[in-house]
């Protein structure tokens, strides 16, 4: 069981940071784990090394009934069988069991203190090798700026950062295998096209600030119906007056605004999406369904995967539907994220015509 979380230590990770280690701690002697004979945590806690803190956390638990796993070792270049229950935290840096990189600050200027980057590890379990990446892309700064162009300048932003991680888990260094890459990629809707489909009939209003004629806030209205406000536009506001379009049939009608992955479809997989979007939700803990008012609902949150991947889960299906992709706590607040699972089994031998390439079932 891989879990992979964006933000450890939650948005005040000065104050908040002190707790996690005890909750790791609590959450590896739990009762509900106790099945899990062995573990690997990494946590990207140093915060005070702006330079390389991404506040990712990724953890590994191992269930008892896999006899035989193996983690790679990037230093070593070789595979180590894994026992016991480990805890990394603070520098990840000298961690020979994972790479880590922060995106560069030119990526995106706009936010100084960027927190966004990867953490990858490599596992083989019997003859299947894979790659599993916790990522945290860019999100939108200002919703008027996504506004303009479609697609919007975020989006080309976190399509370069993508890239970049592709580009470094399949070069030279290390021998290819499958990959999973999970974690929240910030992609948003075309907030340009959303806007002009829910507001096809409106009449905008624009307004700007007296002092330098900045838009600051964009305000559609019914054409008739007493001028009825339908969507309210700023910076950090998307108030649109009818929230049931991103929850009906889980918003499948807005799937076709979700368009960032596409220029990544000969890389990357994704099963179909059959759950809404996964945030702004409301940090409430009375509202589990309500999206907040702040960004349009969209799926930032998603298990993606190379086709080598795709093909080592599908050959293991059989007529039971054992390959599940949803989100968790739909009626529960869970904070502003949904947090979205992969379940599947790999079935034996389903990795074995690569296995003869990396040999990571030799005992190192």
């Amino acid at each position: 069981m891989a879990l992979h979380c964006q933000e450890f230590g939650g948005k005040n990770y000065e104050a908040s940071m002190s707790h996690v280690d005890k909750f790791v701690k609590e959450l590896l002697s739990s009762d509900a784990m106790k099945d899990y004979n062995r573990a690997r945590v990494y946590l990207d806690e140093n915060y005070k090394s702006q330079e390389h803190f991404t506040a990712l956390g990724s953890f590994y638990f191992l269930h008892e009934s896999l006899k035989n796993i193996y983690q790679f070792d990037f230093k070593a270049k070789k595979y180590k069988k894994v026992t016991g229950k480990e805890i990394y935290s603070d520098t990840l840096e000298s961690t020979p069991m994972l790479e880590k990189e922060k995106f560069p600050q030119d990526y995106f200027p706009e936010c100084k203190w960027s927190r966004k980057g990867f953490i990858r590890t490599r596992w083989c379990i019997t003859d299947c090798a894979f790659d599993l990446v916790n990522i945290h892309l860019f999100h939108d700064a200002s919703n008027l700026i996504a506004w303009e162009t479609s697609p919007s300048v975020y989006s080309g932003i976190r399509h370069k950062a993508l890239g970049y991680v592709l580009d470094r888990i399949i070069d030279q260094r290390f021998e290819k295998v499958s990959y999973f890459v999970f974690g929240d990629f910030n992609f948003r809707l075309d907030a340009k096209a959303v806007v002009e489909t829910l507001c096809a009939k409106a009449t905008m209003q624009t307004v700007r600030a007296a002092d330098t004629n900045e838009v600051v806030k964009l305000i559609f209205r019914e054409s008739d119906n007493d001028r009825k406000v339908m969507l309210q536009l700023e910076k950090k506001l998307f108030d649109y007056f009818n929230q049931d379009v991103f929850r009906d049939n889980n918003g499948t009608a807005l799937l076709e605004f979700d368009r960032e992955l596409s220029v990544f479809k000969d890389r990357l997989y994704e099963l179909d999406i059959s759950f809404p979007p996964s945030y702004p939700y409301s940090e409430d803990s009375s509202q589990g369904k309500q999206y907040m008012n702040t960004r349009c609902p969209a799926w930032c949150d998603r298990i993606l995967m190379s086709h080598s991947a795709k093909e080592l889960i599908l050959k293991s299906e059989n007529d039971e539907k054992i390959v599940i992709y949803d989100h968790i706590g739909p009626n529960v607040c869970m904070g502003d994220h949904k947090p979205v699972f992969l379940s599947f089994r790999i079935a034996a031998g389903a990795g074995k015509p690569i296995a003869n390439v990396h040999k990571c079932c030799v005992v190192q």
